[in-house]
């Protein structure tokens, strides 16, 4: 029944890519370890896999209708890339399965990987919840000039997160390219999903060169429904404002990093 539910999860987790550009990625650990049973570090790597599988599929067609900076991709992911491949290839594999013992609590990096990853979710519902979104701020601000250290800066941040937690970061990419490199909403989604797909990919090669056993016949049917929700998500988003859904899809991560936080640290 969870392993369903998980499933059925995995399409919504391609629908919020394909029409938020972002969002969706926060859900794949959680949905990877208490739906489907991976482990917390292992569910890292399949989620920047199947994060950065299904960004190609939305991305590609955003492309196709001019929907993408790549100058601004190439400009964020300098960065980005160098972070998320130096976490996964030399810091996840360096950091040991158990870290210290504070009280009768012994915080091992499955532990640790799941409360910043919660910490996470909760900092991208916040984002999210905002009822003033970045889009407003380009109504009063014409032709400003490119904020090259905003958007090197958010690149690096956001490579680092994506090496540690496996989210693809959208929730931050879109307001530093929105905001910093003032890329219209729409364009800022193609872009997003570029800059998610390559990001996540190149982190989960480091995964493979450092020698992470990978389950390829429960990864790929994983990916399978991710990708029919990026599909139909892309195709719904001509009709569906990403912005308008924000906010709702905020509130369900909150509940969901508060629910990892009880779960893992209270109960």
């Amino acid at each position: 029944m969870l392993h369903a539910i998980g499933y059925f999860a995995a399409i919504f987790i391609g629908l919020s890519l394909g029409i938020m550009g972002g969002g969706g990625s926060i859900l794949t650990v959680p949905v990877l370890v208490y739906l489907m049973g991976v482990s917390p570090v292992l569910s890292t790597a399949y989620s920047l896999f199947v994060v950065g599988s299904t960004s190609v599929v939305g991305a590609s067609g955003y492309f196709r209708k001019g929907l993408v900076s790549l100058k601004t991709a190439l400009v964020f992911l300098g960065p980005s890339l160098a972070a998320v491949f130096a976490m996964r290839r030399l810091v996840m594999p360096a950091i040991p399965a158990e870290l210290f013992v504070v009280g009768g609590l012994v915080v091992t990096k499955d532990l640790l990987v799941l409360v910043a990853f919660a910490g996470l979710m909760v900092v991208a519902a916040a984002s999210m919840i905002r009822s003033q979104g970045p889009e407003a701020t380009l109504e009063t601000d014409i032709n400003p000039p490119f904020n090259y250290p905003l958007v090197l800066g958010i690149g690096l941040v956001v490579g680092t997160l994506t090496g540690f937690v496996g989210a693809g970061g959208g929730f931050l990419i879109i307001p530093a390219l929105v905001l910093g490199a003032r890329l219209p909403m729409k364009l800022a989604v193609g872009t997003s999903l570029v800059i998610i797909a390559l990001n996540s990919l190149i982190g989960f090669s480091g995964d493979l060169s450092a020698g992470t056993p990978i389950a390829w016949p429960f990864l790929l049917g994983f990916l399978a429904f991710a990708l029919a929700g990026i599909v139909a998500g892309t195709y719904l988003a001509r009709f569906i404002p990403g912005h308008k859904l924000k906010p709702a899809f905020g509130w369900f991560t909150l509940a969901m990093g508060t629910f990892i936080l009880l779960r893992e640290l209270v109960f």
